[in-house]
């Protein structure tokens, strides 16, 4: 029998530069660690494991960032099934990190590494910082260090997340809320948690919320998300989150206190849980904040950009994660569970649900890789699972489309009420949406709450503009109404916009 050894194996790469950045008497290498999985950062007895996916890299470093701006570069000398990993001793967590990824630039097959660039952890559980200069980010040769995020090493566990309410399928209520907006002038909520995970955690939040009748908050974006290039240019910010840069992180811009952004999520979570309401994210593994081609290189495009995007765009967004690559399955479910098991969430609205069905950017199938990985997985088959079920190409729309596991934002019914509102349609249509809409989920299996009903969201016209407007007004955010739909079906009473007529006001209030 053949005595087993280890070997750290030295990368060749002739766009290295071995010494740079690393301190007199440090390891030049990782140490072996014991396999390739789980992916991230994760602290071990004396060290840290540091594990990324790259199938395109020569080598990679991981970089560790002192307090002073300092760094310390550590090539990965092991490389299993694609993915660079290795122990570093003597850190831990609170650890800020990056990668810098040595290999081919090669833009006409997709291939972008470039060593200057010091990319975020698509696994890190916690980041810092911002986009500082997006010029730096975005030039090839320009170091990125200080313009850019980092990740943090960031330990497991918490504050108790409680038992899950479970709520069935034919009692639920969702309410649909921006965790930064909802309680940020609330009078009862102290001014210091106004805004913040902890503000929604509140009795006050708690008590209004159970009074309403809410069996399921649904919070918008939480996850890590950075304003895009296109806002950047702008001097805008992102509001809303549906800009996603690392899947595993909680967004730290709602915490309390700088840097306890997961225990006080998981606080959140065990309040809202403790008064019988369900917690379920709206997650974005469709598209990421790196925008097009010509934008910053700050995690998925400089590891590996044929290994996260299609060529082409379905979501109207710069970029497209490729449902069909395995490296995509893997993170998107792999965040899934982090999201559901460790910090206790309920379920998962997909944004532009049709793209997980679209593997390659070809043809929507509710039976593709990534859909399917979903529903098999043991612990997510149990979650509340809600498809947006459209992207931004015609190929896209398919509501009733998905897979029997799958309840579906329900646009027809939107339409149908919002067109019977305003005299535009018969009773017909809209009978059909109140009985559960059985034409578009009964053939598949699924029961009349399949269809998630609503009338108005987070897109498009709120419920006041659908009685004051007909047509959009997005003046105040320099898109000069280019953005969002023309398709809001409303009526303005008679007047366009803010009117003192006593009459179309008092209509107004009685339509809505």
């Amino acid at each position: 029998m053949r005595q087993a050894k280890w070997h750290l194996v030295i990368p060749h790469s002739t766009s290295r530069s071995p010494s740079l950045g690393q301190s007199p008497g440090q390891p030049s290498l990782g140490q072996p660690s014991l396999g390739p999985f789980p992916l991230g950062a994760h602290p071990e007895a004396g060290g840290v494991r540091f594990a990324v996916a790259s199938s395109v890299a020569e080598a990679v470093d991981v970089c560790l960032v002192g307090s002073d701006g300092s760094e310390r570069r550590v090539p990965l000398g092991e490389r299993t099934f694609g993915v660079w990993h290795g122990v570093v001793p003597g850190v831990g967590p609170g650890q800020r990190y990056g990668y810098r990824v040595h290999g081919p630039w090669d833009p006409d097959r997709e291939l972008r590494c470039d060593p200057a660039k010091l990319l975020v952890d698509p696994y890190a559980r916690r980041v810092r910082g911002a986009v500082t200069d997006l010029d730096v980010a975005a030039e090839r040769g320009r170091d990125s260090l200080g313009a850019v995020p980092l990740s943090v090493v960031t330990a497991h566990g918490g504050p108790d997340t409680g038992t899950r309410p479970g709520v069935p399928w034919e009692r639920t209520v969702l309410y649909e809320l921006h965790v930064g907006g909802f309680t940020r002038t609330h009078p009862d909520v102290p001014p210091e948690h106004r805004g913040t995970y902890l503000g929604l955690g509140h009795p006050a939040v708690l008590a209004y919320l159970t009074d309403l009748g809410v069996t399921t908050v649904e919070l918008l974006p939480v996850q890590a998300f950075c304003d895009e290039p296109s806002l950047q240019h702008r001097g805008r910010h992102n509001y809303w989150g549906y800009s996603p840069l690392a899947l595993l992180a909680v967004h730290p811009g709602y915490a309390a206190v700088p840097g306890a952004e997961v225990e006080e999520f998981r606080t959140m979570v065990g309040a809202l849980h403790a008064a019988g309401i369900e917690v379920v994210l709206d997650v974005v593994p469709n598209h990421t904040c790196e925008g097009g081609v010509d934008g910053p290189t700050l995690a998925y495009r400089g590891l590996d950009a044929p290994g996260y995007y299609l060529r082409g765009d379905l979501t109207g967004c710069g970029n497209t994660l490729d449902a069909g690559s395995p490296t995509v399955v893997r993170l998107v479910t792999d965040a899934l569970r982090y999201w559901a098991g460790e910090l206790g969430v309920d379920g998962f609205r997909f944004d532009l649900a049709s793209v997980l069905g679209r593997p390659h950017g070809g043809a929507f199938d509710p039976d593709a890789p990534l859909l399917t990985a979903i529903v098999t997985d043991p612990l997510l088959s149990g979650c509340k699972l809600i498809a947006e079920p459209w992207d931004a190409t015609a190929e896209g729309y398919r509501v009733g489309g998905f897979g029997v596991q799958y309840a579906e934002w329900n646009g027809r019914y939107r339409d149908a009420v919002r067109d019977f509102w305003r005299g535009r349609s018969g009773v017909s249509e809209l009978a059909s949406r109140l009985a559960g809409s059985s034409d578009l989920y009964a053939a598949s299996g699924r029961r009349p709450w399949a269809s998630v009903n609503f009338v108005t969201a987070h897109d498009g016209f709120t419920l006041r503009d659908l009685v004051s407007y007909d047509r959009k007004h997005n003046d105040a955010n320099g898109e000069g109404g280019t953005d969002g739909t023309d398709d809001n079906r409303s009526w303005n009473c008679g007047v366009e916009g803010e009117t003192d007529d006593p009459g179309i006001v008092g209509l107004r209030a009685r339509q809505a």
